[in-house]
């Protein structure tokens, strides 16, 4: 895609959905965290249905930790990798209390080092929390980037470096939530909607599908 297309696209999801937000459900800062950390190879909608009564039953580090390991994964049980994750969750809310008051650290270096967060987790944090314009590469934004030829790389990392040179400044901070939104619900893996895609005229995939017949 050229700058003038990337631009365009950018402007039209904007101007469709001007304050796009995560669609996982949380009440604080701290909820945040351990949501996106169970979204891991899982959809937001399923972690909600787990997270709702894990948040109800240990809203903070301290009562995360008296809940429990056993008891969290009782929780988050319909989600994948549910064992793992809940060591994770315990872990983290230890450390939180341990060497941050119990409050989610403003830094990339210490969020990667809290258990279960990666540079995508952390990236997510920063961007939901204190709008960092950071790019949160998933699948979906992977897959997106590259079909629509906006930032093509052979990685996550590669494509996030090719989306902060790509990207127009002024729609660094919201970018992410429009990719993954776009790639979520129009250009998905599978029968992607190009009929009823906002950009489907400035992507440069030369095989769309579900189109009208010429």
């Amino acid at each position: 895609m050229r700058p003038a297309a990337v631009r365009e696209a950018f402007r039209r999801w904007q101007a469709a959905n001007p304050h796009p937000v995560t669609e996982l459900d949380y009440q604080s800062p701290f909820q945040l965290l351990v949501a996106v950390v169970l979204s891991a190879q899982a959809t937001d909608k399923s972690v909600n249905l787990a997270t709702r009564g894990l948040f109800a039953a240990a809203p903070t580090p301290e009562a995360m930790i008296t809940l429990g390991e056993a008891d969290i994964a009782a929780h988050i049980k319909t989600i994948g990798l549910f064992r793992n994750k809940a060591r994770n969750v315990f872990a983290l809310s230890h450390q939180l209390l341990a060497q941050h008051a119990g409050e989610v650290p403003h830094s990339r270096e210490a969020l990667e080092a809290l258990p279960g967060v990666g540079r995508k987790t952390a990236n997510v944090v920063l961007n939901a929390l204190w709008r960092e314009p950071v790019m949160a590469v998933d699948t979906h934004i992977f897959r997106v980037a590259n079909r629509m030829g906006l930032a093509p790389g052979k990685d996550v990392r590669a494509v996030e470096e090719a989306l902060y040179t790509r990207v127009p400044k002024a729609y660094l901070v919201d970018a992410h939530h429009w990719l993954i939104l776009h790639g979520r619900y129009t250009c998905t893996a599978r029968s992607p909607k190009c009929a009823a895609c906002l950009v489907r005229d400035l992507c440069a995939c030369q095989d769309k599908t579900d189109l009208p017949a010429a």
